[in-house]
């Protein structure tokens, strides 16, 4: 003789309320996820363009440092006299076009 279990309503309510919440736990942190996985691009595409701006400043820091070893030099002392001054070595001579 076969015995049937009869299930009890109670426990096929609480079954269905353990589903629900479990899915929606699921459905929260699938949505969660997704927002976190955009921030991440986010901040990758700025540290890229941060890093790029780090190199640019880099770049120009070298250039900076090599113009003032330049600025310090005699032929540099020389362009600036000849060009803003107008001043020549005793030894020139200038020559000048003729305005026709």
């Amino acid at each position: 003789m076969a015995v049937k279990r009869r299930r009890d309503p109670v426990n096929r309510i609480a079954l269905l309320g353990i589903t629900v919440v479990v899915a929606s736990l699921a459905a929260v942190i699938g949505v969660r996820s997704i927002s976190l996985k955009e921030r991440e691009q986010s901040y990758i595409q700025r540290e890229e363009r941060l890093e790029g701006e780090i190199e640019a400043e880099e770049n120009r820091t070298n250039e900076l440092n090599e113009y003032k070893v330049y600025v310090k030099t005699k032929q540099y002392i020389e362009e600036v006299a000849k060009e803003k001054l107008g001043l020549v070595n005793p030894d020139e001579i200038i020559l000048k076009e003729s305005e026709d």
